[in-house]
């Protein structure tokens, strides 16, 4: 990173000296560009919620207790501390049991939530449904052979509101013909 060290800004010198002293050497460039934006955003929201907070004051003018209430509630809001001492000794003693093993293995999803389930909302137009019933009484003229489920399934049709949903159940695999 020797290289361009010259032509880069004062707050990006900062930053590499920073991660130089953590032992971090080896680093893309884009990590201190990414490490600006942090600084800079961070900046500029702590002086914005400073200016609010000297507004609600009434002051005129920031002022250091206005910033340093700024810093106090991003640091209270933003980060937080490491847990209490109580807290690690319950997660060790949590933690310190095995895990059971499951008895079967793990288990297939409801058919309710898998691609292969046969029931599904369709909605049915009026006259895209009047085509498929002449098709079908075309169909039936020539074969001569009505079914009782092709003819309550032509009334149900019929019978449909323009707008309204049905539920509708088919099976996925192939349709045999008779």
């Amino acid at each position: 990173m020797a290289d361009g060290d010259e032509n880069l800004p004062k707050d990006a010198k900062t930053i590499i000296s920073l991660l130089k002293s953590v032992g971090i050497d080896n680093y893309e460039p884009r990590v201190v560009r990414q490490f600006l934006e942090l600084y800079y955003r961070t900046a500029v929201e702590l002086i914005t919620d400073a200016q609010t907070y000297s507004n609600h004051a009434g002051k005129a003018l920031v002022d250091q207790d206005d910033v340093t209430l700024a810093i106090k509630s991003k640091s209270y809001f933003s980060f937080t501390g490491p847990p209490p001492p109580e807290v690690k000794d319950a997660a060790m003693k949590v933690n310190s049991k095995p895990i059971p093993r499951p008895l079967n293995g793990p288990s297939l999803p409801p058919a309710w939530d898998t691609l292969i389930a046969s029931s599904h909302l369709m909605k049915i137009q009026k006259n895209r449904s009047s085509e498929v019933v002449e098709e079908q009484e075309v169909e039936d003229n020539v074969g001569k052979s009505v079914d009782n489920a092709a003819e309550t399934s032509q009334e149900m049709r019929t019978n449909v509101l323009p707008g309204t949903r049905q539920r509708v159940s088919f099976p996925l695999g192939s349709i045999r013909r008779r």
